[in-house]
């Protein structure tokens, strides 16, 4: 075929036009060649790396997730004269919505960073929350979203919080909003002041990626102007109901409106640039750094390590059964606790507390630690049998073995020893520096917790309700004291009588609170499922043991326990692996401790 240059039947003046417009397709062409394999080659650890980056901050504090999706749509829909949607942001909101139980979808990769950045193009292109329907329809078609795509990206608002400056005029000026929902918000939001309270976009499920928010605009509950508007008698109105009706729909729609959102002009070949002194990189990288772990870390450097932990796991659990009650307790108690990672000004990553056997540390001039805690104080025990596989250890390897993994093995264990699961614990953890008393306090759930205050704290930390419930079956072994209880036998009803009755002629109402009583009056030394098929009769000990089956959204899953050891055994063994992993020290972070009890 003639080239088009050499072609004589086509005038010179148009051969130069349609020479233009094949370059500019080209030009359009490549700028849009992204590819989910973008990162196959050149760096295939890119996407583990991120996804396991933004499960931990997610479990550190579930708002996050919501921080990150807007930070990407935020990215994404302003559009100046040159637009960058950063991968690492694209793939981190997709991590985030999977991360609170939301849909997943493929995102193509390969864009390149701008090199400048528009505060006006920023507050011309976002949409404000003071928008009606017809300026939201306006705003996300300049995008060239559909009305339909508009209300499917606005169900993101299912996370997050929003602060009270943006919904006051709501409050005070509206008409379409449910009176109670208003009385309640006007408390933490009166109509003068700073306005930076937080109150949840859902004020139904404020942590997990579901159709919630759609429900809550039918009963007049949206917390914005803006999003009350898909419901009031518009054109919207019946897309809301379909998404509220129907969580799959919203979850396909939503995915396919992201997906389409991530291809907004985004800068690719040789444009842009790849910056290198990014934080959030160099954030997610350590981070990820963090949970290299493995159940091999130790075959070279100390062999013997597991087969010594087992040994006198073992010997401690046949001198007394109840230690190993009180080492899988340990255990739990140390890496539940989280206190906030730190960033100093050079950017190097501080964390600190949790499953790194800050638990064990005593108190010092610098610092209270963890052991005189509410929760653990003349409560947690097994610090004896730490300290002699330490000891143990130290004469075999020195100097190799973390204290923070003796627990977390001393742990599983325990659970063997007593009949339980088995699971492969992840090793390469390092022991912390520090400790804190008030971050055990805050973080450790209370036996008074109520269901929805148990479902929330476990969710803080990355747990779904379903974990939650595998994870309370741990007290199918062990005792309590009778001050976590008194309350329960004399004030609530949910609680077999004869089972009350035998419990008060231990617990008197004026005794000192220090006498014990097995948490599974069935089989209080063998790990099984018995502590469900108790809370089926009203014999759960503590108040929140009860909680799980009192009427409420976990009755099924304590019902499915009681009749299936085995997927009791499995979910509790998987939940076990996933608590293991909450935030621990590696690579050069924290230490190596040669005596548990103290800082080398």
């Amino acid at each position: 075929m003639a080239s088009l240059n050499s072609s004589p039947w086509i005038p010179a003046n148009i051969r130069i036009c349609l020479a233009l417009l094949f370059m500019l397709l080209i030009e359009i062409s490549t700028a849009h060649e992204l590819s989910p394999t973008f990162y196959a080659t050149s760096c295939p650890r890119a996407l583990s790396t991120i996804k396991s980056a933004v499960r931990s901050a997610v479990a550190k504090e579930a708002r996050m997730g919501a921080f990150l999706l807007r930070l990407h749509f935020h990215d994404c829909f302003v559009n100046a004269r040159i637009i960058s949607c950063a991968d690492i942001i694209a793939v981190a909101a997709r991590d985030s919505v999977v991360a609170l139980g939301g849909p997943t979808w493929i995102v193509q990769l390969g864009r390149r960073d701008s090199t400048t950045a528009s505060i006006l193009a920023a507050n011309d292109s976002l949409p404000s929350p003071a928008l009606s329907l017809s300026g939201l329809i306006s705003a996300f078609s300049t995008k060239d979203f559909t009305a339909k795509e508009m209300v499917a990206l606005s169900g993101s608002q299912t996370i997050g919080k929003a602060r009270c400056s943006s919904f006051r005029d709501r409050l005070y000026n509206e008409t379409i909003i449910d009176s109670k929902f208003a009385k309640k918000l006007k408390r933490k939001c009166p109509s003068s002041g700073s306005g930076t309270a937080l109150s949840p976009l859902d004020k139904k499920s404020p942590k997990a990626f579901d159709n919630s928010y759609y429900k809550n605009l039918l009963r007049q509950k949206g917390l914005l102007h803006s999003e009350q508007q898909l419901f009031s008698d518009g054109s919207t109105d019946f897309q809301v109901i379909a998404y509220s009706n129907n969580a799959g729909s919203f979850r396909t729609d939503f995915a396919e409106a992201m997906v389409k959102m991530g291809n907004l002009s985004p800068l690719t070949g040789t444009s842009g640039q790849i910056r290198t002194n990014s934080l959030l990189f160099m954030l997610l990288v350590e981070i990820s750094t963090a949970h290299e772990l493995s159940p091999a870390f130790y075959a070279t450097s100390c062999p013997r390590a597991l087969s010594t932990i087992k040994s006198a796991v073992r010997s401690a659990v046949a001198r007394e059964a109840r230690m190993g009650a009180s080492l899988l307790r340990l255990h739990f108690h140390d890496c539940f606790v989280n206190a906030i990672t730190k960033i100093k000004v050079d950017y190097t990553l501080v964390p600190y507390v949790g499953c790194d056997a800050s638990i064990l540390l005593d108190d010092t001039s610098s610092f209270t630690g963890e052991k005189k805690a509410g929760p653990n104080n003349n409560s947690v025990r097994g610090f004896e049998v730490i300290d002699n596989i330490k000891k143990q250890l130290e004469s075999l390897c020195p100097g190799i073995v973390s204290c923070a993994d003796i627990v977390a093995v001393a742990a599983r264990d325990s659970v063997v020893a007593l009949g339980g699961p088995t699971w492969n614990v992840q090793l390469g953890r390092r022991d912390s520096t520090t400790a804190s008393k008030e971050a055990a306090t805050s973080n450790l759930p209370p036996p008074t917790l109520d269901l929805n205050g148990l479902i929330s704290a476990f969710s803080n930390k990355g747990f779904t309700a379903k974990e939650m419930v595998a994870l309370s079956g741990s007290h199918t072994i062990g005792q309590a004291r009778c001050s976590s209880f008194q309350g329960r036998l004399n004030n609530e009803k949910t609680i077999d009588s004869k089972f009350a009755k035998s419990l008060k002629s231990k617990c008197s109402s004026g005794g000192s609170g220090t006498a014990l009583s097995p948490l599974d009056v069935r089989t209080p030394t063998a790990f099984d499922n018995s502590y469900y098929k108790n809370l089926l009769s009203q014999k759960g000990l503590l108040h929140s043991d009860q909680q799980l089956f009192s009427k409420g959204s976990t009755d099924s899953q304590v019902i499915a326990y009681s009749n299936n050891v085995g997927s009791f055994r499995t979910d509790f063994a998987n939940a076990m692996v996933k608590m293991g992993n909450l935030s621990p020290l590696t690579g050069t972070s924290g230490q190596i401790r040669t005596n548990c009890r103290k800082v080398n």
